[in-house]
């Protein structure tokens, strides 16, 4: 099959080397990095917002069908124009994408579906806001911008000064173009990713993963698009995994559809396991990133042929996992992110030809045989062992023999599976 994957960072290497796994498949990435092309994968100079331009790639090339990986695309109407081209197309349409697009959305579909998540409430206008923060709040809090903030747009204030300050920045400065704030209660417990395979009502689920948001060890700083990731998570257990399935997943699928929705690609949901029981921190409209870094990689089933049987709505009888170890992938980003980042030298191209871990990269370039830096979240190195600290052991050797410059990289990932 040829397939084209939209996006260009780690998250799309990851699904174009599980398509790869195929030796028949023909796999282009538009627009990818430089990075991706020393992992074989055709890159393609078109943006991911060039609709139009992605869409003749495709009829020209006859590709079988597009997998879109970021939300942005996704949020503004990829599939639509896709579909109104009679082009194949992995992912939901531009309303069903709303589950990432507006966080106001989402919680009133969990309320009609009877799916638990904090209690909260939405606010447009900034004195109500303060109002609120002032007279009612209970610290810490959680505030979030109803749009799409590309995994930063989400604050837990510890007090009633620091809360104040998010919400005037994202209210009155507009950061993110944020109109609209969503502000939660703040949940308490072991935090994990389950991601499925959607087709109108049926959904096939992924194995848990678990991602480390925090820029810092000890879950310390401010969030991040994702610091690193394990996949399974030792700590939740299989009867906690089937209840996430039937009491999050199953309604939520359900309710999308008898909305009007018929939802086609993948739908994440980030959950929380609290002393009551699971809650739903989140719901996306794509493949998580970082974890899909590390799901993937378990997957023993042709992944390309999951996606086309999803899009003749095929029922799929059964997808095979590893079962066995887990994998780990840590993120190296440049010193300064997620603030002001600073550039550096990444190492020659040999150097990461030579690395014997899997690498998915993000924001690279190339230069005169070396990689540089070309953003926050560099690339991730992913192995898989029987053990964590084995995984540990092996990426971070690896990591620490590059000589590159203004790169950082957190080095307890996985530690909640000890």
């Amino acid at each position: 099959m040829k397939i084209l994957v939209v996006g260009s960072g780690a998250r799309e290497d990851a699904i174009c080397q599980s398509l790869l796994k195929n030796p028949q498949n023909v796999v282009f990435c538009a627009p990818g990095n430089d990075g991706m092309k020393l992992n074989g994968i055709k890159t393609i100079s078109i943006d991911e917002d060039e609709f139009s331009h992605l869409a003749n790639f495709v009829e020209i090339n006859e590709i079988n069908y597009t997998i879109v990986g970021p939300e942005d695309p996704l949020v503004n109407g990829i599939a639509d124009f896709f579909k109104s081209r009679k082009l194949l197309i992995f992912g939901p349409t531009k309303k069903a994408a709303q589950i990432e697009g507006s966080k106001s959305f989402t919680k009133k579909l969990m309320a009609d579906a009877g799916i638990a998540t904090a209690n909260y409430q939405e606010f447009t206008d900034l004195q109500t806001a303060t109002d609120f923060l002032k007279t009612e709040a209970e610290f810490p809090i959680v505030i979030k911008a109803d749009g799409l903030a590309a995994g930063k747009g989400v604050y837990i204030s510890p007090d009633q000064a620091d809360a104040l300050e998010k919400v005037s920045e994202l209210l009155d400065g507009h950061k993110f173009n944020t109109r609209k704030v969503v502000i939660e209660d703040f949940l308490e417990g072991e935090e994990f990713s389950l991601m499925a395979f959607v087709d109108h009502k049926r959904f096939y689920p992924m194995p848990l993963a678990q991602d480390y948001k925090k820029i810092f060890e000890d879950d310390k700083g401010p969030n991040t698009g994702g610091m690193g990731a394990v996949c399974p998570v030792a700590n939740i257990s299989k009867e906690i995994e089937q209840t996430a399935i039937e009491t999050v997943i199953k309604p939520f699928v359900k309710e999308l559809y008898t909305q009007g929705i018929k939802y086609t690609g993948i739908i994440y949901a980030g959950l929380i396991l609290t002393k009551s029981g699971i809650k739903v921190i989140e719901f996306n409209a794509r493949f998580g990133d970082p974890e899909t870094e590390v799901v993937l990689p378990r997957l023993q089933s042709d992944l390309s042929e999951i996606i086309e049987q999803i899009l003749h709505h095929k029922k799929i009888s059964e997808i095979n996992w590893e079962k066995n170890g887990l994998n780990l992938g840590v993120f190296a980003v440049s010193q300064g992110y997620p603030n002001k980042q600073l550039s550096g030298d990444l190492g020659s191209t040999d150097d990461f030809r030579n690395c014997p871990l899997t690498t998915n990269f993000a924001s690279v370039r190339k230069e005169n045989h070396r990689l540089i830096s070309n953003g926050g979240r560099l690339y991730l190195v992913q192995t898989q062992a029987q053990t964590l600290s084995a995984c540990q052991n092996v990426i971070y050797r690896e990591l620490d023999k590059m000589e590159q410059n203004n790169i950082f990289y957190r080095r307890d990932i996985g530690k909640n599976s000890l």
